[in-house]
C-alpha cells in the first residue's frame, strides 16, 4: 500500500473507495509496473521501433529525477546493467543499492552543490563511452533541479531565480526555458559530443508530453530560445528581481554573442508512461467498484482550474469524475501546503452547499509543494467560509487539512506522472 495513513482516512466505504482508486494511480505510476512493457534481455521495444541492445559490449544506465533510483532497479532487473549513475531528490532513501551504481541525493526544487557535483559526474560519465558501448538514459521530472550546471553565473543566482519563478507561478514550460538558457547539461547539451549510441527512456511530467520541457530536455533538445527566455521574464513583470549576471547571460544569447541550445535531438527519447496511465487505471478501478465514470485533466492557474472541475461533477448518484494534470499556484503567504492541498480547499469552500461528496488530490510523487503530505481527502461538511479564505490567503492549505486530519501521506513515492484526484458522489 502506497497511501501509509489508508486505514487512518478510510473512516468511511466513500472514503475508503475513494483511496483504493487513487492508490490504483499510484500503482500505475510505478517503473516497476511500466519499463518491463518495454524493455527485454536483448531489446527495448517501443512504437514499432526495436532497439537491439545485446550488440553492444557493455550497456550502462543514467537515471535522474523523482524515479530515478526505482527506474533504475526495474531496468536492472531486466538488463545486465555494467554500471551507472543515480540522481535523486535530498531525502528520498535509494531503491536501489550495490557498488555499480553512484548515488546522488540533491535537493529539489532548488538546485544545490550536490547537484553541480552530480552534473559534472554525469557529464564525465556520458562523455567517457566508446562507439561501441550504449547508455539507457531514465529520466523523470524533477531532473531539472537535480542535476544543475549554470553557464557563467553562480550556483547562487541559479537558486534565486529558481525561487523567483516558483513563486511567480510561471508553467513548467516557461520555467525550464529560462533554466535551459542558463546550463551547461540542459536542452540537449547532455549528450552534445558524447561518443557511444543511447536511447532515453522517459516518465512525463508535463502536460503534453514536451519532450524538450521533462527534466529540461537534458537527453534531447531544445526548441525555446534567448528571446522566449526574456519575453517570459518579461511577461511576468519580474526583470527587476533577476541578477544582472543572469540578464546579461541572456542578453548576450539574444545579441548571438552565445551558441544557442540545440535544435536536434541526438538520440531517441521515449515517453514510456504519463499521467493519463494513471487516469485509466483510476477509472477501471472505479467502474469495477459500480462507479459511473468521467475524467478530464487540468492545467493552468488553479483558480481557472477549480470552476472546470466543477462544472463537470454530477448530480447523479454513484458518480465519479476523476482529474489529472498540474495546475499552478502562486504562492501568496508563508503558510504550508502545496497546489493539491488547496485544489481540495478551493473545491471544500466551493461545494459548501452541495450534496455530500467525497473530494481528493495528490502529487503522485508523494510531496505537495512546502508539506511533508502528499495532498488531502474530505467529504464537504459545513465549514466557515472565512476560515477557509483566511486559510487560502495565507496559502495554508496543509495545516487547514492538518487539523481536520485529512492530509494524505505517502513519503516519497519514487515515481512522478503529475497529479491525480476525484470527486466522488
Amino acid at each position: 500500500m502506497i497511501i501509509q495513513n489508508f486505514k487512518e482516512l478510510a473512516t468511511t466505504d466513500k472514503k475508503k473507495d475513494c483511496l483504493e482508486i487513487l492508490e490504483a494511480g499510484l500503482q500505475a505510476a510505478d517503473p516497476q509496473n511500466i519499463i518491463p512493457k518495454y524493455v527485454s534481455p536483448n531489446e527495448i521495444k517501443i512504437n514499432k521501433k526495436i532497439i537491439n541492445i545485446g550488440k553492444y559490449s557493455n550497456i550502462y544506465s543514467v537515471a535522474f529525477g523523482k524515479a530515478g533510483d526505482s527506474m533504475t532497479r526495474a531496468l536492472n532487473a531486466i538488463v545486465p546493467i555494467k554500471s551507472g549513475i543515480v540522481v535523486i531528490p535530498k531525502g528520498s532513501k535509494s531503491k536501489i543499492k550495490g557498488k555499480k551504481f553512484q548515488i546522488f541525493n540533491s535537493r529539489h526544487p532548488e538546485p544545490d552543490k550536490i547537484s553541480v557535483k552530480a552534473a559534472k559526474e554525469v557529464m564525465k560519465f556520458v562523455q567517457n563511452k566508446r562507439s561501441d558501448e550504449f547508455i539507457i538514459f531514465l529520466v523523470s521530472g524533477g531532473g531539472s533541479s537535480l542535476l544543475a550546471m549554470p553557464d557563467e553565473i553562480t550556483l547562487d543566482d541559479k537558486v534565486h531565480v529558481t525561487k523567483l519563478l516558483l513563486k511567480t507561478g510561471v508553467t513548467i514550460q516557461e520555467f525550464n526555458c529560462i533554466r535551459k538558457h542558463l546550463s551547461k547539461i540542459k536542452g540537449g547539451k547532455l549528450i552534445e559530443n558524447m561518443k557511444c549510441q543511447g536511447v532515453s527512456l522517459i516518465i512525463s511530467d508535463v502536460e503534453g508530453d514536451d519532450l524538450s520541457s521533462i527534466a529540461s530536455g537534458t537527453t534531447y533538445m531544445d526548441d525555446t530560445t534567448y528571446a522566449d527566455a526574456i519575453d517570459i521574464i518579461d511577461k511576468y513583470k519580474i526583470r527587476w528581481k533577476i541578477p544582472t549576471e543572469v540578464l546579461q547571460i541572456l542578453e548576450n544569447g539574444l545579441n548571438k554573442k552565445t551558441k544557442e541550445t540545440p535544435k536536434k535531438a541526438q538520440i531517441d527519447n521515449f515517453v514510456i508512461a504519463n499521467n493519463k496511465n494513471c487516469l485509466e487505471a483510476m477509472q477501471k478501478k472505479a467502474e469495477d467498484r459500480g462507479y459511473k465514470v468521467s475524467t478530464m485533466q487540468i492545467f493552468g492557474d488553479i483558480k481557472e482550474a477549480v470552476p472546470k472541475i466543477l462544472e463537470n461533477i454530477s448530480e447523479k448518484h454513484n458518480t465519479c469524475l476523476i482529474f489529472g494534470g498540474e495546475p499552478t499556484v502562486k504562492v501568496l503567504g508563508k503558510g504550508v501546503g502545496g497546489r493539491n492541498q488547496e485544489l481540495v480547499l478551493r473545491i471544500l469552500k466551493n461545494t459548501q452547499k452541495s450534496k455530500k461528496i467525497i473530494i481528493a488530490s495528490m502529487g503522485t510523487d508523494g510531496i505537495d509543494g512546502n508539506s511533508r503530505f502528499a495532498g488531502a481527502i474530505t467529504e464537504n461538511t459545513k465549514i466557515d467560509l472565512s476560515v477557509m479564505k483566511e486559510f487560502l490567503r495565507n496559502s495554508d492549505s496543509g495545516r487547514f487539512f492538518e487539523k481536520q486530519k485529512a492530509n494524505i501521506l505517502t513519503d516519497f513515492t519514487h515515481t512522478n506522472l503529475m497529479d491525480i484526484g476525484m470527486v466522488l458522489r
